[in-house]
C-alpha cells in the first residue's frame, strides 16, 4: 500500500527549500505503544511529529523572514491527553515563533480540534477551509476548484485549493502495483499546473494551492510566481 499512501517524495527540509510553505498534516498515536508519541499518518505511519517539527524549526532558524503554515486537520486514535502532549510538542519546537490569531508571521498552527480554544497560538481549523473534490477525474477537479474559489471571498479566511485527485478503492485495486504517482498524478499534473498558471492571487483569487508530488513539475515556482501579479497591481495603482 505504500505506493498509494505516499503523496510526497521530499522531506520537510527539501520541500521548504523548494518553496513550499503550507503543510496538510494528519497525525495519530500508535495504539498499543507505551507513551503518547504522535506520528504523521497517511494510510501508513510516517515519522514522529516531533522530528518533523524540529526539521521545520531548523529551517526557520536559518531563514528568519519565512512564514510557515501547519494545518493539523485529521487526528486518529487520540484522546485529550494525546492532544495535550502534541500541543506541548508544538510549543516546545517553535516557542516564540508561534503566532497568535492577531499576527501573521513565523509559524501559524491551525488545529482542527476543540482544544484550540485553550491556547492563544492555535488558530481554529475553520480559518483554513480546504474543500475536497474527491474525484479521479481531472476535469471535475478543475470545475470544483473554480466553483469553491468563487465562494472564498464570502468567508474572509485563508483558503486551500486542493489540486489533488483522490483514488477510489477500485482504482487502487486495478493499479495496485503502479501506485498513486504513476496512475493518477503523472498523467494529470500538467493539466493541473496549467490551471494554476491561469490563476490570480489576492482576495478574489487563489490563496494556498496544494498538490501531490510537487517535485515532478515546477509546482512551487509556478505558485510563487503568481505573487508577481500582486506586485504588478501594487505598482500600477501607486503610479495612478
Amino acid at each position: 500500500m505504500k505506493k498509494w499512501s505516499v503523496t510526497q517524495n521530499l522531506t520537510f527540509k527539501e520541500q521548504l527549500e523548494g518553496g513550499i510553505r503550507y503543510f496538510d498534516l494528519r497525525v495519530s498515536s500508535k495504539p498499543g505503544e507505551i507513551g503518547q508519541e504522535i506520528y504523521f499518518i497517511h494510510g501508513l505511519f510516517g515519522i514522529k511529529v516531533w522530528d518533523g517539527l524540529k526539521e521545520i524549526n531548523t529551517f526557520l532558524e536559518q531563514h528568519p523572514k519565512e512564514v510557515v503554515f501547519l494545518d493539523f486537520n485529521h487526528f486518529y486514535a487520540m484522546d485529550d491527553s494525546h492532544h495535550f502532549f502534541l500541543i506541548n510538542r508544538i510549543r516546545s519546537a517553535f516557542e516564540s515563533k508561534l503566532c497568535s490569531v492577531e499576527c501573521v508571521e513565523d509559524v501559524l498552527i491551525f488545529y482542527h480540534y476543540p482544544l484550540f480554544r485553550e491556547y492563544a497560538f492555535l488558530w481554529p481549523g475553520n480559518k483554513m477551509p480546504a474543500p475536497w473534490a474527491n474525484t479521479t477525474n481531472v476535469h471535475k477537479l478543475i470545475q470544483f476548484l473554480e466553483t469553491t474559489l468563487e465562494e472564498r471571498s464570502r468567508y474572509g479566511t485563508f483558503h486551500v485549493s486542493q489540486a489533488i485527485l483522490t483514488p477510489r478503492v477500485k482504482t487502487i485495486a486495478r493499479h495496485l502495483i503502479r501506485g498513486l504517482k504513476n496512475t493518477l498524478v503523472h498523467r494529470n499534473l500538467p493539466m493541473i499546473l496549467n490551471w494554476v498558471k491561469a490563476q490570480k492571487p489576492g482576495v478574489m483569487g487563489v490563496n494556498i494551492i496544494t498538490s501531490d508530488f510537487v517535485e515532478l513539475v515546477d509546482f512551487a515556482a509556478t505558485v510563487i510566481a503568481l505573487n508577481d501579479l500582486l506586485l504588478e497591481e501594487d505598482e500600477s495603482s501607486s503610479k495612478s
